[in-house]
């Protein structure tokens, strides 16, 4: 982390840095393979307020369509069968709460939306992990179970595929809006 900038001086607001934003994913496969992923295409924004972090706030939306594998088969079915990304284009995330956890870590919790459900996500320990004068990032993960979002319940998916998903991202914002 950079010296130059403390937490407390971060009050403001902030947009995302998407060429410095990763939103992955990691979910196993039959034969304790895993497969790992992205989306391509996020936006949001981030209210700090580096005296009070429970103030602070989050708010995300990533196309759903912009899923990425590296198998062009794959994530058609993802897109298709797990998503209905036609149907439903977005998957959101809007804070409900952040705790400091002291030093650099915080605690978030939240409502996701993914195939027009939302469900509340809790215990997404978050790291703060570079600062300066106009630039904030953090990085962090949580496993969530998909079966709460009604993503792909088939018999034959519930076999092969893990119910748990682990979401791992990096998110860098920038001052302004």
């Amino acid at each position: 982390m950079t010296a130059m900038t403390t937490f407390t001086e971060l009050t403001g607001d902030y947009r995302l840095d998407v060429a410095r934003t990763t939103l992955g994913f990691v979910a196993r496969h039959t034969m304790a393979s895993r497969v790992t992923g992205h989306f391509d295409e996020v936006e949001g924004s981030v209210r700090l307020d580096g005296g009070e972090p429970s103030r602070s706030g989050v708010r995300f939306t990533v196309k759903a369509a912009s899923i990425d594998t590296g198998n062009a088969r794959r994530d058609g079915q993802l897109r298709k069968a797990f998503l209905d990304a036609e149907s439903h284009p977005t998957i959101t995330f809007v804070s409900t709460g952040i705790r400091h956890l002291g030093g650099t870590r915080f605690e978030v919790a939240g409502d996701l939306a993914i195939r027009g459900v939302t469900n509340p996500v809790r215990g997404i320990v978050v790291e703060l992990v570079d600062t300066a004068a106009s630039r904030v990032a953090f990085a962090g993960s949580v496993t969530v179970d998909r079966h709460q979002w009604g993503v792909n319940q088939n018999f034959a998916t519930r076999l092969m595929v893990s119910s748990k998903v682990t979401l791992r991202f990096t998110v860098a914002v920038t001052i302004g809006r």
